[in-house]
């Protein structure tokens, strides 16, 4: 019987996810016309149920957009040959890259422009590292494990520079590029890491919520990348997690022995799933205590054709 359920904080959205979905809330009552989004604005089927009921049409290509028409990118970012599509088709575009997304673009065109050679660390397929790749497609080099590491040559090892993926492991990529560094010792990187303050505020905050726990839930979509390390995080912890898309997904059988329950979410899981989990428990007589690890007050604001459109529709 669950005794103690400790919710792990900060969790949940972050603030590329706030500002994704509140772009296409803002969008649909902004305006008359249909409303296209490109792949999911975030990694939640929860989310993008939710939108599309309110009216958004959700697209896997540009092309599936009718000419002329609006569409927003997700908050993973897109390649210039998307947008160059897009604008083929006359389509009026805003724009839900996460800021943090955006300048790992910016750094991959900047080391580029020098003629580096780019080592991409993420996963293959995945839509953040996808528009990343499209930035320099010749000059990038995608790698997800040490043995890709082991096996890269490139034409000069002394124009060599890294980039990541934002919702990595922190301690996995840290590893990577010490190897990297060992490989290519005039190794260039960016003057910042890639990996997102959300991403690693979560995983703190898992490590710490795995050493207090007998199991630990993690709310998120099976293709969330940032769900699926936190998950990895606290089994590296040495206790046992699960990642479950809302409620209906948790298994009775994870909980015979456990008296204390650690339950967290990803950056692009609501709230509401987590309360209903919460809600739960209670009603079976767990007590809930709040495992506060550090505090997050990041906003990033809306692009300026809604700002004014935002205006319009609160005055």
């Amino acid at each position: 019987m669950i005794k103690k359920l400790l919710l792990a904080s900060p969790r949940g959205f972050c603030a590329g996810v706030v500002r994704a979905v509140d772009i296409v809330k803002i969008a649909l009552e902004a305006y008359t016309d249909p409303l296209y989004v490109r792949k999911e604005i975030i990694h939640n089927p929860h989310v993008v149920k939710e939108l599309a009921e309110k009216g958004a049409i959700f697209v896997d290509s540009v092309e599936d957009v009718p000419e002329g028409q609006r569409v927003i990118f997700s908050a993973h970012g897109v390649s210039p040959e998307v947008r160059e599509k897009a604008a083929a088709r006359s389509l009026e575009v805003i724009d839900a890259t996460c800021p943090l997304v955006t300048k790992v673009h910016i750094e991959a065109l900047r080391y580029a422009q020098q003629d580096y050679t780019i080592i991409l660390i993420g996963h293959a397929g995945h839509d953040e590292v996808i528009g990343t790749m499209g930035e320099a497609p010749e000059h990038t080099r995608l790698v997800k494990t040490m043995e890709d590491i082991e096996d890269l040559e490139v034409e000069d090892p002394e124009k060599v520079a890294y980039i990541t993926q934002t919702t990595l492991s922190l301690q996995d990529t840290q590893e990577m590029v010490e190897a990297l560094r060992k490989k290519f010792p005039s190794i260039s990187g960016p003057p910042s890491e890639d990996i997102c303050y959300a991403t690693e505020n979560r995983q703190v905050a898992v490590k710490e919520l795995a050493s207090l726990s007998d199991l630990i839930l993690v709310v998120g979509a099976a293709n969330s990348s940032n769900s699926n390390r936190l998950v990895e995080e606290a089994e590296r912890a040495g206790t046992r997690a699960y990642l479950i898309n809302d409620l209906h997904s948790l298994q009775d059988e994870w909980l015979e022995g456990v008296e204390i329950l650690g339950l967290t979410s990803g950056a692009s899981a609501p709230e509401s799933l987590v309360m209903e989990i919460v809600t739960f428990f209670q009603r079976q007589g767990a007590v809930l205590e709040e495992l506060r690890v550090r505090e997050e007050n990041v906003q990033f604001g809306l692009p300026s054709s809604l700002k004014q459109q935002q205006t319009t529709l609160t005055s």
